[in-house]
């Protein structure tokens, strides 16, 4: 190729993605969401959230079994309680709910199933921590050697699982003074439903804070993962109300076998699209903690926060203590010149 023809288009493209690097370095407006998604990207933090979603999915159906056990004990013998339980449900598990608790049964408990069910809640729920765990030190970026060993590990993820399993009954029972806030006789009925909805958005806020300092070893203030926290919040919330419209506009029709295996997919897709956001969101936690933008988005690495990032992704491989790492750049050279 002739020396004319290698520096047209290519020097020209070069020149233009070049333009909008340093454009985009200059708006914090737009570098900071385009330094997340770079981060969310060289991370590779989207396989880390298929991982998190599949042991989440295979949770779900145990959890569910202990849920229902031990509502038929709690609730034996209380058919108008029961019938309240079972509107709750089918608001907090679009689809599932009559699946769960078909309206006009009655719940009985049943020893075999309420171990059985505990036994596969704990261990697919610890498989989620886990995986939670190893997806958050990879995006703190930190050393594998600074990792915490097995014990330390479950008794972390035994916390969350407390800390998750709280937050499910506490919105279930929002939930539930929700769905019945306008029979309450006070007069107050949709002031207090949007009271309750904004309780339970502030107490997931917290939740969420709490998970995402004891996800990851490193000594992280609740200043720094708020922003993740409130978005995962208000993330949580809309995919609740996307689903639940979903499913009750668009599989409405469907007959029960399509409508089941529809619900399943659904279902897959919705824990894969929260790991997506939760994830997304410590991005954001740790990119503003960090302080890893603006990032260059052609080229060699031309800003401070690329050379944080690069010698975070370079200690991050440290699997001994004594050992030490450097990492050493090249000098930047003019590309356009």
């Amino acid at each position: 190729m002739s020396a004319e023809g290698e520096s047209g288009p290519v020097a020209a493209g070069r020149g233009l993605a070049g333009r909008f690097d340093r454009y985009q370095q200059s708006r914090p407006a737009l570098a900071l969401p385009l330094a997340v998604l770079k981060k969310f990207g060289q991370d590779a933090a989207g396989n880390l959230a298929a991982l998190i979603a599949y042991y989440a999915f295979f949770s779900f159906f145990p959890l569910l079994l202990v849920f229902v056990t031990v509502l038929g004990f709690v609730l034996a013998g209380n058919a108008a309680l029961q019938d309240r339980v079972q509107h709750t449900i089918a608001d907090q598990f679009p689809g599932l709910g009559q699946q769960i608790m078909p309206a006009g049964t009655t719940l009985h408990g049943s020893g075999i199933g309420l171990a059985i069910g505990l036994v596969l809640a704990l261990w697919a729920g610890l498989a989620v921590a886990n995986a939670a765990q190893n997806a958050f030190n990879t995006v703190w970026q930190v050393p594998l050697d600074d990792r915490p060993g097995l014990p330390r590990r479950t008794l972390r993820s035994v916390g969350l699982l407390a800390i998750l399993g709280g937050n499910v009954l506490i919105t279930t029972a929002i939930s539930g003074l929700s769905s019945g806030a306008g029979s309450l006789g006070f007069g107050i009925g949709r002031g207090a439903q949007l009271l309750l909805l904004l309780a339970s958005l502030v107490i997931n806020v917290v939740l969420f804070t709490v998970a995402f300092r004891i996800l990851t070893v490193r000594d992280v203030s609740t200043r720094a993962v708020l922003p993740g926290a409130v978005l995962s919040a208000v993330g949580w919330q809309l995919l609740q109300w996307l689903g639940g419209y979903y499913i009750g506009t668009k599989l409405h029709s469907a007959s029960g076998t399509y409508g089941t295996f529809a619900i399943v997919i659904g279902l897959l897709t919705w824990f894969f699209v929260l790991g997506q956001l939760i994830l997304i969101a410590t991005e954001l936690n740790v990119v503003r903690a960090r302080r890893l933008w603006p990032r260059s988005l052609s080229g060699p690495p031309s800003t401070e926060a690329d050379r944080r990032a690069y010698r975070g992704y370079a200690a991050m491989q440290r699997l001994a203590p004594g050992v030490r790492i450097e990492v050493h750049f090249d000098e930047p050279t003019d590309r356009e010149g």
